[in-house]
């Protein structure tokens, strides 16, 4: 969390690696107009095929991105964290957005206008470069969960409680508890029916893989995760 909530100052959003490249004048005229809004759970921040050109910026909070199959069936994309950044997708092409992001708790973000990010990207070639970075990472994350679908429903929803974990800790911790709320989030990001997840979460419970606790559910066997290749 940043130090001061009324605004955002341009030597704070250098501390954020994808803005890390800027200089000092490409932050401040980013940084120049923007807005920080407020979110409860549950409250959506884009809809998918929305018009949009903003920018932004999670600085608390985590957030899902979810699109619907055409019977209706929700398919979450990935979870953001703090100062993870969307709406880029949107601003680079100039279509509609691409999924809805909803938000999971309790956040705080900025919202940037388009027009200084795409300036910045036209003339700063290494922040140009952060963000193909940041969109690459994004697509590996994606196809390494997408082969995932493939794999047993245990390996699935193991994969997917500690992703869940990684993104409600800013150590990215796949050990760490998973609060209530966004237990309701696995079953959908392991592509399992409710009552398959519900069943195999007894059995990890039984064979002290998972332990539930008061701060929520978590990972207690590395064994679990490293002999199905889900850590190194």
């Amino acid at each position: 969390m940043f130090a001061g909530m009324n605004k955002l100052q341009p030597d704070e959003l250098a501390k954020i690696q994808i803005f890390s490249a800027l200089t000092a004048e490409e932050r401040s005229e980013i940084c120049g107009t923007h807005m920080l809004v407020k979110h409860s759970p549950g409250q959506p921040f884009l809809l998918e095929n929305d018009w949009g050109n903003s920018l932004f910026l999670m600085l608390s909070g985590v957030a899902k991105v979810r699109t619907f199959t055409d019977e209706g069936d929700e398919i979450v994309l990935c979870l953001l964290g703090v100062h993870e950044i969307f709406g880029e997708i949107a601003l680079l092409d100039g279509g509609g957005r691409s999924a809805d992001v909803v938000s999971l708790t309790d956040s705080i973000l900025v919202k940037f206008p388009g027009l200084p990010v795409i300036r910045a990207l036209q003339k700063n070639n290494d922040f140009a470069l952060e963000m193909a970075r940041l969109e690459a990472k994004r697509l590996r994350d994606l196809n390494k969960r997408f082969v995932l679908q493939s794999s047993d429903a245990t390996t699935r929803l193991l994969a997917s409680l500690a992703y869940v974990a990684s993104r409600f800790c800013k150590e990215c911790n796949p050990f760490s508890a998973i609060p209530d709320l966004a237990q309701r989030e696995v079953a959908a990001i392991a592509g399992l029916a409710r009552e398959t997840a519900s069943r195999t979460l007894s059995k990890l419970k039984q064979r002290n893989i998972i332990e539930t606790s008061d701060s929520g559910m978590k990972i207690i066997s590395k064994e679990a995760l490293s002999k199905r290749g889900l850590i190194d």
